[in-house]
Order: structure tokens, then C-alpha cells, then sequence
């Protein structure tokens, strides 16, 4: 008999991985912020990136081939491309406290990031700077973040394929399963231009009648024709989901690489349609803070693609409604799908 579905949210959180901290900071003015995962010491990192229209910084050195072994932080953060501007401030905070790659005189710590676009809610000219990551930093800890409407997914949104207007709330997320003494990590910020979906394929966010009273579906709504004649379509680049998967096990920078790739499956387990104008990306981290060899990439794989996808859950469930705006959440709009809403 299969193992039941975990209720709602799921269990767990990325900083369940030893070795990491995670902190929010937002901006003012508009639902807009960032999201930092410190890995001080340094850990091996890899990313997927599938999606058509990426927003990223320094994504290029995390290929297996390239020089650098490890990264110091990752950034996740709102804005589009004028949000990177915070990696900066994660980089001086890092540096200020003795943390980087020794080269020559200095050190430089390594801090990938990638954005999303939530651009569409209040000023587009206030985005997440330096200042911002910075405040990301000094809020970092080793207990679990919260989650929802908070740091890079203040201003998410997922069911954009009919205009923002249909809409409902993204967020952020996280979830961790440890098993034989791994553990195994996800964090999510979850903007998607699709739905978010459960377990059954029925979608908990995504996009909204016409009415903007129930969460119709994308893929159904296609499905009827409503695409034909619709006035606003999101251009390309303006939805993306971004995250990190992460476990303790000890694995080199190609094998990061790989347990990217192979966690990213866990997208499609839980966003429909999924890719569209999307810039999806996924950070692997491996802090090796769990003794003994690595477990086998292929079961690693596996787990990470179910963290990736309870995490993505779990951002929309945690998400709330965006005050001023006509954005309901999931569990505003009752569209739970009988599980925790």
C-alpha cells in the first residue's frame, strides 16, 4: 500500500541542510525583496536552467569544466535583472567578515544569483540593491525561514498566462526529506507563468476565471479556447520560478551539476504548463557536513526532485493575499483542493 500524502505544509526546510543559513530582506514601497543562502565556509554548487528567458549572475563559473570549486552565498531576489544589483550587497558582507576565494591580495567571495520578475505591483523603480542583500545577510539563520510572502517572493505571482489580471499569489517555500541519514533540501520562489498543481494534477494556484472568483486552470482554460482574443499576454522573461536544492552528503562540483539536472524534475511535478516565456532556474548546493561517502546520485536525484516539488507547494499554501492588489492566494480563494485550504 503507497505512503500516504504528508498534510499540509509539508515538513522540513532548506536550513535542515548543515551548513547553510537562510535570511529575507524586503524593500519599501513595494512587495519586492530578496532571498540569501549562506554557505560561508564555501560549498560545491551546480545549476539547471531550462527556461528561455533567465535572469542570473556568475552562473557561468558553476560549470563543471570552470576553475572556481566552490560557492559562498546564492542569491535569489525580485526586480528582474535591476534586482541582482543586491548580489553586490552579499558579496561586501561576505568580504567584510573574512569569507571568499583567495586570489592574489584579496578575497572574492562567489555568490550566483538569479531573479525574478515582479515587476508588475507598485513602482517598478524600487527593486532589491546592495543594501537589500546586505539586510538578507544580517537576517540569516540556521532556523527555518519563513515562508510565503516574504523575501524573493513578495512580489511572485503563478497563472499568468491569461494577464496578471487572472492571476493569483506565488511565494516562496521550502521542504527537506532525510533518509538513511541524508538529507536532502529545497528552497523555491515560485513566480510561474503556469499553475501550481498537487499531487492529482489539479491546480491550488494558477490562473483565474473570468470572473476572478475560482482557480480555473491554465491548461483547462486553454484547453476550452479562452487563449483566443485575450488582451494581455505576459511577454517574454516576465515569469520565472528560481531555487536551490541542497544536501549534506559530500559530492564534487560535476555532481552538483548533476543533482541540478536531475532535482529539476521536481518542476513539472508541480507547475503546468511549465517553461512557456519562463526563465527557471535551479541552484544545487553540497555542504558535506554528513560523514561518509556520498550517497548514489541517482537516489539523490530523486529525493531532490520531491523536495523541489513540496517546496513549490508549499510557497503557494503559505502564501497570503497582496494587500491592494488583486491577487487572491490559494487558500484565500478555497482552492486547496480539499488538502489543508
Amino acid at each position: 500500500m503507497p505512503a500516504a500524502e504528508p498534510p499540509l505544509p509539508y515538513p522540513g526546510s532548506l536550513t535542515d541542510v548543515a551548513g547553510l543559513a537562510v535570511g529575507h530582506a524586503a524593500m519599501a514601497g513595494r512587495p519586492t525583496g530578496c532571498t540569501v543562502v549562506l554557505c560561508a565556509g564555501g560549498a560545491a554548487a551546480g545549476v539547471a536552467q531550462r527556461g528561455g528567458a533567465p535572469g542570473t549572475r556568475e552562473t557561468d563559473l558553476l560549470r563543471p569544466e570552470n576553475a572556481v570549486p566552490v560557492v559562498h552565498a546564492l542569491l535569489l531576489t525580485g526586480g528582474s535583472a535591476f534586482g541582482l544589483d543586491a548580489a553586490t550587497g552579499v558579496m561586501r558582507w561576505l568580504a567584510a567578515r573574512g569569507h571568499g576565494l583567495p586570489v592574489g591580495p584579496a578575497r572574492v567571495p562567489i555568490v550566483p544569483a538569479a531573479v525574478l520578475f515582479d515587476l508588475w505591483f507598485g513602482d517598478a523603480r524600487i527593486t532589491p540593491d546592495a543594501a537589500c542583500g546586505a539586510a538578507a545577510c544580517e537576517a540569516a539563520s540556521t532556523a527555518p525561514p519563513a515562508q510565503g510572502n516574504q523575501g524573493a517572493g513578495l512580489g511572485a505571482s503563478v497563472g499568468k498566462l491569461f494577464g496578471v489580471a487572472r492571476a493569483m499569489k506565488g511565494g516562496i517555500g521550502c521542504a527537506s526529506l532525510t533518509v538513511d541519514g541524508v538529507t536532502v533540501a529545497a528552497l523555491m520562489a515560485v513566480n510561474a507563468i503556469g499553475d501550481v498543481t498537487g499531487p492529482d494534477g489539479r491546480p491550488w494556484a494558477g490562473a483565474r476565471s473570468t470572473d476572478g472568483r475560482a482557480c480555473r486552470g491554465t491548461r483547462q482554460a486553454l484547453q476550452d479556447g479562452e487563449r483566443a482574443g485575450t488582451p494581455v499576454v505576459p511577454p517574454p522573461g516576465s515569469a520565472t520560478t528560481i531555487g536551490v536544492v541542497a544536501t549534506d552528503a559530500a559530492l564534487t562540483k560535476l555532481q552538483a551539476h548533476q543533482l541540478a539536472a536531475l532535482a529539476y524534475h521536481g518542476l513539472p511535478r508541480a507547475i503546468d504548463p511549465l517553461g512557456l516565456h519562463d526563465g527557471d532556474t535551479l541552484f544545487a548546493l553540497a555542504t558535506a557536513h554528513r560523514a561518509g561517502p556520498p550517497p548514489d546520485l541517482s537516489t539523490l536525484g530523486a529525493l531532490g526532485a520531491e523536495v523541489v516539488a513540496r517546496a513549490i507547494r508549499n510557497a503557494v499554501w503559505h502564501a497570503e493575499p497582496l494587500p491592494g492588489y488583486d491577487l487572491p492566494s490559494m487558500r484565500s480563494l478555497g482552492s486547496a483542493a480539499g488538502r489543508g485550504g
